[in-house]
């Protein structure tokens, strides 16, 4: 019995270990992204998951949801303007519950014809680990346009 207590009271103590953690970086994206949008001179709208996006062009065409399939030009970068990725100008296509939740949350905002910014905090990209050329907990920026809602 003893030894189950104290299993339990180190899942506790870890789990509040993680969450504090978690918290603080979430709170190192939203400085970032923040100073990002100002020494930038945007509009930015936010989220209450800590997604921020700037419409440009809100697009007057067809509308997609969380579960569409979508064809998306883009170029992603980091907060000091190093791309680490960029679509060819006619787009890629893609389900938005195959991308990172950034875009399966922002790309909404635009109807097709529409372009603007998403500027993702690290954990709605790729979190602490990072995937290839990106760091763990990067705060990631793409210029968007949706093109096409399949």
């Amino acid at each position: 019995m003893r030894y189950i207590f104290s299993l339990l009271l180190l899942s506790v103590f870890l789990l509040s270990c993680a969450k504090k953690k978690s918290e603080k970086q979430a709170a190192e994206d939203v400085t970032i992204i923040q100073n990002y949008i100002a020494d930038n001179s945007l509009l930015a709208n936010s989220t209450s998951s800590g997604l921020y996006y700037v419409r440009n062009v809100v697009g007057a065409g067809e509308s997609c949801n969380t579960f569409s399939t979508v064809t998306v030009a883009y170029k992603g970068y980091f907060t000091d303007g190093t791309v680490f990725d960029e679509s060819p100008a006619e787009g890629i296509t893609f389900g938005l519950q195959n991308v990172i939740k950034g875009w399966t949350e922002g790309i909404p905002y635009f109807k097709t014809g529409g372009n603007g910014i998403l500027l993702i905090p690290s954990a709605l990209g790729y979190g602490r680990s990072g995937r290839g050329s990106i760091p763990g907990n990067s705060v990631l920026i793409f210029d968007i346009e949706l093109i096409e809602v399949l």
